[in-house]
């Protein structure tokens, strides 16, 4: 045990920087459990849009949404949520699946609406790239 607190006293930054990362790694596994919105995979968000009417939020810019997007899908560009968040509160009752390109602004948008009081609000893990990866369609109209 002495070698231990002799190791630390001469490598405080080391020792410190060892924590620091456990602590990270801790709080990225706990964290997903407290949140108010889940993660789910393309295949999941398929049967939760056949089987409960889910709606799918696309916060993507504009450019992007029309490259591809997923059919009868809501556009509304993250830059623009809070201003045209009025807009879903037509949707309040339904599950709302939130996706972008990859999956990380819609994770904020999906805090937002949580806050919102929304409900049943999903992230579509990976995003559009996981669901067009999954073989799954988009339109481009």
């Amino acid at each position: 045990m002495e070698q231990y607190l002799e190791f630390a006293s001469r490598h405080v930054f080391l020792v410190g920087g060892f924590f620091l990362v456990a602590g990270l790694l801790i709080y990225s596994y706990i964290a997903p459990r407290f949140r108010a919105w889940k993660t789910i995979s393309p295949l999941d968000a398929t049967q939760l849009i056949n089987r409960e009417d889910a709606l799918v939020l696309d916060v993507r810019e504009d450019n992007e949404y029309q490259g591809g997007h997923i059919v009868n899908s809501v556009h509304i560009p993250l830059s623009l949520i809070d201003k045209r968040m009025g807009e879903l509160e037509k949707y309040r009752g339904r599950p709302i699946i939130v996706g972008c390109r990859s999956g990380s602004r819609s994770g904020h948008v999906c805090s937002l609406l949580s806050k919102q009081g929304f409900e049943n609000v999903y992230n579509l893990g990976g995003g559009v790239m996981a669901w067009e990866s999954a073989s799954l369609p988009l339109s481009k109209r």
